[in-house]
């Protein structure tokens, strides 16, 4: 359920503009007025930060609360889901380079008890980052029916279990989206540095980055801070709130709590080479085919490439795009998940979302075309990826 249900949200990247056009960013109420789309089309709240060089603008739209009707603001914190796996793929890429851990090792040298056999010889590390392991998704054997959402959101899972469930799931081929790569990828930093997976994406990206509001959630079920509550449509026709979650299910894979600005700033410090040497910058950003690299992936928007990262979670969603030279950015984040209705069509929340993205990076004014000429750029939360 989860899989088909994040892959069908679509985002209406089309060519709204000749490529290569990129223009000045749009002001402010431009901005605002494609958010507040977003919110028109059944979205209960969305918030932004939108950076052009040194400008940056903070468009919010919607309520926090359905029940109290309190207005989304700037500076919520929120679930990001996926986007974990950029600061995890950064971590190890970081141990690549200190020589503790080697990309094209066989996982099986680091974790022998875990995986062993043929599996733990055949597959590497760099496999694990970029999604060619061929280990299928615990997420499609924990999650097949709505009650399911229940249950793994009132469960805590240890990451060791959560691998279990990913082998003895069926097995894929090629490129192939699964969070139990990136969960086997944190239990390697784990055994190269001795230190818990949290305590070193701390030290090295969020302490010396001033990611203040930026935590793995782990178990602890409520989000700490001000922050929007979390959505699903139910069976019943009417939206069911599933802010209080425990996020032990997601682990390395997607568990991390954080703000707009922080993600922008983390990609800002990621891609003009604060946190990674060119050359392991350069292994992170190639992509073979799937467009996926290590923990980062190109989207092809209007103006040019993209690269960043997108992440669900149980009714929290979020995008977050920067230019190659990290100075045109955006991140974008909303409160509902699970609403497609067709899944082939997208819906009209995605069309806005999608011409919202567009406009925030490329400039201009562009309109969206009908929703049957909409096609996902990548196949990520508002693409595929997850």
């Amino acid at each position: 359920m989860l899989r088909r249900a994040l892959t069908c949200v679509s985002t209406a990247v089309l060519l709204v503009a000749p490529a290569g056009t990129a223009t000045a960013a749009p002001p402010g109420d431009v901005l605002q007025r494609r958010l507040d789309a977003v919110h028109a089309a059944g979205m209960p709240g969305a918030f932004a930060e939108v950076r052009d060089g040194d400008r940056t603008r903070t468009p919010a739209t919607g309520v926090i609360d359905i029940r109290t009707g309190r207005p989304v603001r700037d500076g919520l914190r929120h679930r990001v889901g996926s986007i974990t796996k950029t600061l995890v793929a950064t971590t190890v890429l970081q141990l690549a380079g200190e020589k503790r851990l080697r990309l094209d090792a066989p996982i099986g040298r680091y974790l022998p008890d875990l995986v062993p056999g043929e599996m733990g010889r055949r597959v590497t590390v760099r496999m694990l980052l970029n999604h060619t392991s061929g280990i299928g998704d615990f997420d499609t054997e924990l999650i097949r029916e709505p009650e399911d959402l229940i249950t793994v959101g009132r469960t805590t899972y240890r990451p060791e279990h959560l691998v279990r469930i990913g082998l003895a799931a069926p097995p894929t081929t090629g490129y192939a989206y699964a969070n139990t790569n990136y969960v086997l990828a944190g239990l390697i930093v784990e055994r190269a540095t001795g230190r818990s997976l949290e305590s070193e994406v701390t030290r090295r990206i969020l302490r010396p980055l001033h990611l203040r509001d930026t935590y793995f959630e782990g178990a602890d079920p409520l989000i700490r801070g001000p922050h929007m509550h979390a959505y699903v449509p139910w069976t019943d026709g009417e939206p069911r709130d599933f802010t209080r979650y425990n996020m032990s299910w997601l682990w390395a894979a997607g568990d991390l709590v954080s703000t707009a600005a922080d993600l922008n700033r983390f990609y800002r410090a990621l891609l003009t080479g604060r946190l990674l040497t060119p050359p392991l910058l350069a292994e992170m950003q190639t992509t073979p085919g799937s467009g996926y690299g290590l923990g980062l992936y190109a989207v092809q928007l209007p103006c040019g490439t993209f690269w960043g990262h997108d992440g669900g979670t149980i009714g929290h969603q979020t995008v977050s795009w920067h230019s190659p030279d990290g100075t045109r950015q955006v991140t974008y984040a909303q409160s509902m998940a699970f609403y497609q209705e067709s899944p082939t069509e997208p819906h009209p929340i995605d069309v806005a979302a999608g011409v919202f993205l567009v406009t925030a990076l490329c400039g201009g004014q562009p309109a969206a075309r009908s929703a049957a000429a909409v096609r996902p750029a990548t196949d990520g939360v508002l693409t595929g990826h997850r």
